[in-house]
């Protein structure tokens, strides 16, 4: 006998759990494979409560790995064709720099040599010339600096709207402020219950739920041999400081690279990146945080959105003594979370029909519209998301970013 919240419930295919970068891409690829697809938001789209919001994240090619490479060159790809189905530009071109004695600019040049990505490494002296905003001769080591012009600056909250239209276009249902509370076996598939006793039938469900994901698998039926490992959810802190020149305050005009290049910077004191803000913050400075600097907490329910002074100390000292062309005094603050996956890997994965999508470690922004297509590949059956991205085996050894 089927239970009166089976008979009640919406249906739909697949189920897709957040409306971030992650999920929406999911249910845009879904829908546009004709698939029936439910799109389940416990907010809204790119909220401010998730890892998805605000208009600036970074992309790049500069990965130490060359798969790594290669994955952002299918992800650019894909971001050519939302950017042509939405209508919208959502990467400002901007470039990108490298530096610091443990980022090992060279090793990143060899991965983008095996892709041919074009770059240039450059003599610290070369480079401060070019960059005079930038500081680039503080550490004792002499380290070169990469600069790769093909990187830009995500608007990932623009990116997100794009592709839950998209999947709207395409026949997906939305819908918001619906919080997963639990999802259980159930006839021909899982039922997807809400905190508020709502509930969706669905042959397969994706998981896609960032730093609420350790919570939400403990209220999921999951296959034992679904051995998802340790995740780890940081509440991170961002901080934007004024560009010390007028010519580098505005909004960058339509088709325009940005006044800044975005960098990281991996020293053996900090961890640092930094970019344009975008209208995160009115366009008049750059956003710089310390990778990984952050409070553990438990999951995105244990955030609290408070700044660690520490943290502000830190990085204001960084801005103070490697960018000059900055005011080190920050006018702009937040808090954001970071769910960590083993090896600051990336988990795309499936047991039964439960699929897990944890693009996360602060990286999942640049292979945004390329996620849905991996997860389509692996529901339909072709498993192209492939072994490296498997729940099972993977362990906390962090390797550089």
């Amino acid at each position: 006998m089927v239970a009166p919240s089976q008979r009640t419930a919406e249906s739909a295919t697949y189920a897709v759990v957040g409306a971030g970068l992650a999920g929406s891409s999911a249910a845009w690829r879904l829908a546009q494979q004709g698939e029936s697809v439910i799109l389940l938001e416990r907010d809204v789209p790119a909220s401010a409560l998730g890892s998805s919001h605000g208009s600036a994240r970074i992309f790049r090619y500069a990965y130490p790995d060359p798969f790594y490479v290669g994955l952002v060159a299918d992800a650019r790809r894909s971001w050519d064709e939302l950017e042509a189905a939405s209508g919208k530009r959502l990467i400002t071109p901007s470039g990108s720099l490298d530096f610091g004695s443990v980022r090992d600019p060279r090793g990143l040049a060899g991965a983008l040599d095996a892709h041919g990505v074009e770059h240039e490494l450059l003599s610290r002296e070369e480079a401060g010339s070019r960059w005079p905003q930038l500081a680039f001769d503080r550490e004792a080591l002499d380290t070169e600096v990469l600069w790769h012009p093909g990187a830009g600056v995500i608007d990932a909250e623009g990116s997100v709207e794009a592709m839950v239209a998209l999947a709207e276009a395409a026949g997906a249902a939305v819908r918001t402020g619906w919080e997963v509370a639990s999802i259980r076996r159930a006839p021909a598939g899982y039922l997807v219950t809400s905190a508020t006793g709502e509930a969706v039938h669905a042959e397969q469900v994706i998981i896609a739920a960032g730093g609420w994901l350790p919570a939400l698998l403990a209220e999921t039926d999951v296959s034992g041999a679904f051995a998802i490992p340790q995740l780890e959810v940081m509440q991170e802190n961002a901080f934007h400081f004024p560009y010390r020149s007028d010519a580098d305050r505005g909004e960058t005009p339509a088709g325009a690279a940005t006044s800044w290049p975005t960098f990281i910077y991996k020293g053996e004191r900090i961890q640092v990146y930094g970019l344009p803000g975008g209208r995160d913050a009115g366009f008049d400075g750059q956003k710089v945080a310390e990778y990984m600097g952050g409070r553990r907490i438990a999951s995105a329910y244990a955030q609290d959105g408070i700044i660690d002074p520490a943290n502000r100390v830190r990085v204001t000292d960084f801005v103070r003594e490697f960018t000059p062309g900055l005011d080190p005094a920050p006018y702009a603050e937040t808090t954001c979370l970071f769910t960590n996956v083993p090896r600051d890997d990336m988990i795309i994965d499936r047991a039964e029909g439960i699929t897990i999508l944890s693009p996360c470690s602060g990286q999942g922004a640049k292979f945004a519209p390329l996620f849905g297509e991996l997860v389509y590949d692996l529901v339909a059956g072709s498993g192209i998301a492939g072994e490296r991205f498997r729940a099972t085996g993977q362990s906390f050894e962090r390797t550089p970013a």
